[in-house]
């Protein structure tokens, strides 16, 4: 199981600047960590950042965790990922997602009626022209007819933030594989992971990549990380397709999804993750600071072996 650290869109209480992603990115590559990855919520576009930074940082991959596609239609798309893609050297893990009604109605004003229906029609026309290819495509939501010529640049992997069956069935049959956030042990071994599994083969695809998203702290204190993260990420059980993973595992809120204890029991819920189908591991750091920095040099060492073992 790869080792992936998220990027932290703020740092002492303000927003990240380019500079600072820069340095974080450029840490998490001389440590050794496989991936880096990029929330793409209010703060800067992130394809646009994983562009800029990806120039001055070579070898780690950098990932999109993800672009939702209502604002950007999948030609725009297309060209955005294939420019990025070659300007960072073929490093791109393009990460899209549907996003939440309340960002989509709310926010952007938007309907967010039969969004299933939507993303079946955005990659009918993403993936042909990531790849290439001319489309002519008429739907229900969309219709184009375009073609992208890039040169000397492959298509990026694209992964689907996907939670329900249907959406697992989707990403399996027509993607590289999913992007999960606050999804525990027991669903992604009872439902992620045999879904789109069983998906991507019926659909004579390659295994597919599954990025599991969750907050870590090494720590002596877990009590204190279970309250920190119960604060940060309690709005996550206001949306319904978080509720309903955590409803899966059992419990009562992302707090309880939050691996945190000694380097032990840390190693314990990796090894449990990679047990039930996790292909990557992407870890978001909490707690005080010299808990991340205990956090980040254990992850940096469990990065390590498995990059030693892969020689």
């Amino acid at each position: 199981m790869r080792i992936g650290l998220n990027t932290s869109a703020s740092v002492g209480g303000k927003p990240a600047t380019l500079d600072q992603l820069t340095a974080q990115v450029a840490t998490m590559a001389e440590a050794g960590f496989a991936t880096a990855s990029f929330a793409h919520i209010s703060g800067l576009d992130a394809l646009t950042t994983i562009a800029l930074v990806g120039r001055g940082v070579p070898r780690i991959e950098l990932a999109t965790a993800v672009v939702p596609i209502y604002l950007h239609h999948p030609v725009v798309m297309a060209q955005q990922a294939l420019t990025v893609q070659q300007a960072i050297g073929g490093r791109l893990v393009l990460g899209i997602g549907l996003s939440h009604k309340p960002a989509v109605e709310q926010r952007w004003g938007l309907s967010f009626d039969r969004p299933l229906g939507l993303m079946q029609e955005y990659l009918a026309i993403l993936q042909p022209l990531l790849r290439g290819e001319a489309v002519d495509f008429k739907g229900e939501r969309l219709r184009t007819q375009a073609q992208l010529t890039v040169a000397d640049t492959s298509a990026p992997p694209v992964v689907l933030a996907a939670l329900g069956e249907r959406m697992l069935r989707l990403a399996g049959e027509q993607t590289d594989g999913t992007a999960l956030w606050l999804v525990g042990p027991k669903t992604l071994r009872d439902h992620v992971t045999p879904t789109i599994s069983r998906a991507a083969r019926e659909a004579g695809r390659p295994a597919p990549r599954i990025f599991v998203g969750l907050p870590v702290s090494v720590t002596s204190d877990v009590a204190a990380a279970r309250e920190r993260a119960a604060r940060g990420l309690g709005a996550y059980n206001n949306l319904p397709s978080y509720r309903a993973m955590l409803d899966r595992e059992g419990v009562d809120g992302p707090a309880d999804v939050l691996i945190a204890g000694s380097e032990e029991e840390v190693e314990r819920r990796l090894v449990e993750l990679e047990e039930a189908g996790a292909t990557d591991f992407t870890a978001s750091p909490l707690g005080s600071s010299d808990d991340h920095r205990r956090t980040f040099e254990f992850l940096k060492e469990r990065a390590g072996s498995v990059r030693r073992a892969a020689v």
